[in-house]
């Protein structure tokens, strides 16, 4: 949500930073409704001062002059009530308005329409060579029988997979790997949240209510979590935080459900895009002055996993075209993978600034008052892009797969995957 003081303020700057997200300017329009809703304002409180002075002469009226009186209260009253209607009105337009909108791009963000315009950041460690053509994760998983799309397409529909067996438990062996790192090494504060969550949460987070086609709705009226990053920012819905506790950093593995409306026909096979998939979120929330040296913390929690991990990535600084409708200033982790000879996203780290936090009311008390919070998430990492990228770079020519070296004794000592 924007801060209607800053629009206010700087109407031309608001709009200027609209046009980088391609965008028309949206500031008269809010201006105006803004300057109707103070007027009804004025004016309710004007009728109310009135109405109170009428009041105070009811004692020393007589029952003519108190008849008289009444029906001038009534008559104010009439007014004050048309006024609301029209208060509650007004309002409702400036928060549709408003809630429309995405964050205004921080200005080192690059700007351009889509991936194109995206900044290369830096490219780290070794692309592997083989002697052979490398196979996709999805032919190798088949192979081993340990992916198995044909069943849980008739189970579940298209976008699932049954994963068996070691693949299962590699899952498990990254997810368990991430979380250790994350806690251990990081201090973020492991949470076991709940997938389902009201909309309240998802309108926080920004994903209310523009893009609802995105998620899945239960007949009971909760959302299936597209992320971690609902639940666990919506830890300080309504709440006011106190400085020591600050920052507040939370991480947790889970699954994630999204519809992938809009991505007819990209990645149909193997497990890239999928309905449902798990991920380690990180979710940070700091003091304004802190924002952008916990974005790069972040960042680096993240990419420190492919480091452990071996993987070659590269990290990209988002375009303003490119960015989540929530982000200010986004990183994305690509990783390796031999059988596109290309890097694929596995995580996004994002600084969202006070754009969540004014959604959800979550501030924290300072010597200036309560200030709203500045939230920060990111993937540390997509648990299942990790084991695609494991597969696909780890393999052998006779299709089996060496498990890293961090990730060994998380798989009971097995060292290779294979129908052995």
């Amino acid at each position: 949500m924007h801060d209607i003081n800053y629009i206010r303020n700087h109407p031309d700057d608001f709009d200027q930073f609209l046009k980088l997200r391609f965008l028309e300017p949206h500031s008269k329009k809010i201006l105006n409704l803004d300057k109707s809703k103070r007027e009804i304002l004025t004016s309710s409180q004007d009728l109310r001062s009135k109405r109170k002075f009428i009041s105070s002469q009811f004692s020393h009226a007589n029952d003519s002059e108190k008849l008289t009186l009444q029906e001038d209260v009534h008559l104010i009253k009439e007014k004050i009530d048309s006024l609301e209607k029209d208060l509650l009105k007004i309002d409702y337009e400036i928060n549709l308005i408003l809630s429309s909108l995405p964050n205004l791009p921080d200005t080192e963000v690059p700007f351009g329409k889509d991936e194109k315009n995206n900044k290369l950041i830096k490219t780290i460690g070794k692309i592997p060579i083989f002697d052979f053509i490398p196979l996709a994760h999805y032919v190798l998983g088949e192979n081993l029988k340990m992916m198995d799309f044909d069943q849980a397409s008739k189970v579940s529909g298209a976008r699932f997979v049954y994963l068996k067996k070691d693949f299962a438990r590699l899952e498990r062996a990254i997810a368990n790997f991430m979380l250790d790192t994350h806690t251990k090494e990081y201090g973020y504060s492991e949470v076991n949240p709940p997938n389902l969550v009201k909309d309240s949460a998802v309108y926080g987070t920004g994903q209310l209510p523009k893009f609802s086609d995105d998620l899945f709705k239960t007949n009971s009226n909760h959302w299936l979590i597209p992320t971690a990053e609902v639940p666990l920012t919506n830890l300080h819905l309504d709440t006011i935080s106190t400085e020591k506790n600050l920052p507040a950093r939370y991480t947790a593995w889970t699954p994630c459900y999204r519809l992938e409306a809009g991505s007819a026909g990209r990645d149909t096979r193997g497990m890239i895009r999928q309905h449902q998939f798990s991920k380690v979120e990180l979710v940070s929330l700091v003091k304004p002055e802190d924002s952008n040296d916990e974005l790069e913390r972040m960042l680096n929690c993240a990419t420190s996993i492919l480091d452990l991990l071996q993987l070659s990535y590269r990290v990209m600084l988002l375009s303003s075209g490119d960015m989540g409708f929530s982000a200010k200033k986004t990183y994305d982790i690509e990783v390796w993978l031999p059988s596109e000879s290309k890097y694929r996203e596995i995580s996004s780290c994002s600084n969202c600034g006070d754009f969540q936090a004014r959604r959800m009311n979550a501030k924290y008390k300072s010597v200036d008052g309560n200030i709203h919070l500045h939230t920060l998430n990111g993937s540390g990492l997509a648990v299942g892009r990790t084991l695609i990228a494991i597969v696909e770079n780890y393999q052998s020519k006779d299709g089996s797969i060496t498990v890293p070296d961090v990730l060994i004794s998380y798989m009971g000592g097995k060292k290779v995957i294979s129908l052995k």
